[in-house]
């Protein structure tokens, strides 16, 4: 059974940052493209970054600068780290699970909340 498990997610004060953290299980990890998603009240999905498992990581470009995605396939892990937050970053953020080589094999977390706000 494949899991995503998001953490991190909170109430943070306009300018503060959170990490947040997808710890994957049931999959082999290296195989996988990971990254973050994001989805505000009215709003598509829209992606964030994603990493593969060698290589830079890839952001959408209205999030290059503020957040850094990271993964370590020793823990399963992709982690984002979110800096200089603003309201209208408020979202649910998720996690997904792409296979590299095959169309159709991904996965998604629960998601979690964040909400940035004075």
């Amino acid at each position: 059974q494949v899991q995503l498990v998001e953490s991190g997610g909170g109430l943070v004060q306009p300018g503060g940052s959170l990490t947040l953290s997808c710890v994957a299980s049931g999959i082999f990890f290296p195989s996988y493209i990971m990254g973050w998603y994001r989805q505000s009240p009215g709003s598509q999905r829209e992606k964030i970054a994603t990493i593969r498992d060698s290589g830079p990581p890839l952001y959408a470009d209205s999030f290059k600068g503020r957040f850094t995605l990271s993964r370590d396939n020793a823990r399963n892990t992709v982690t984002l780290q979110m800096n200089g937050l603003k309201p209208e970053d408020t979202a649910v953020y998720y996690c997904v699970a792409r296979h590299f080589n095959r169309p159709g094999d991904d996965y998604w977390g629960q998601g979690t909340q964040v909400i940035v706000s004075s």
